[in-house]
């Protein structure tokens, strides 16, 4: 009986000073240590100067949109409403804001009409050519085929 007793006590005794010295090395390693130090990352963001509303007004001022605006609006005798959205914000890989001007009908369907990005840093508008699925300079934009 003494031996189990003397044995237990031995393996409880080694098991704590096992216990020790696995909490005092993770505790005083290096590798953890520096994994805590709080380091500084550069990163590159791009500027934003051009808020999100500013984005918006840039876009639903455009001549050629207040125009098929009122087109629509004309031809559905009221029912069709025309509508925009800065639909997405500037991010890392696309400094753009993304403007949806689209119509809204009674059913609550909308339909898109011109999709812009603007950019955050400079404000150029430029329209998106459906035909080419591609970004256009918005002096080349003709959406009506007017001269």
């Amino acid at each position: 009986m003494v031996t189990f007793v003397v044995g237990a006590l031995g393996g409880y005794a080694l098991n704590q000073l096992y216990q020790n010295h696995l909490n005092q090395s993770l505790v005083y390693s290096p590798s953890l240590t520096q994994a805590n130090k709080a380091t500084a990352v550069k990163a590159y963001y791009p500027s934003i100067k051009i808020d999100k509303q500013k984005a918006f007004n840039s876009v639903w001022n455009l001549p050629q949109v207040q125009r098929k605006a009122r087109e629509i609006e004309t031809l559905s005798k009221g029912s069709i409403r025309v509508s925009a959205v800065v639909d997405s914000s500037p991010t890392f890989d696309a400094p753009f804001y993304i403007v949806k001007v689209f119509e809204n009908h009674p059913n609550d369907i909308t339909s898109p009409v011109y999709w812009f990005r603007v950019s955050s840093s400079s404000g150029a508008i430029e329209p998106l050519d459906l035909v080419q699925n591609e970004y256009i300079a918005l002096e080349t934009w003709n959406p009506d085929g007017r001269r």
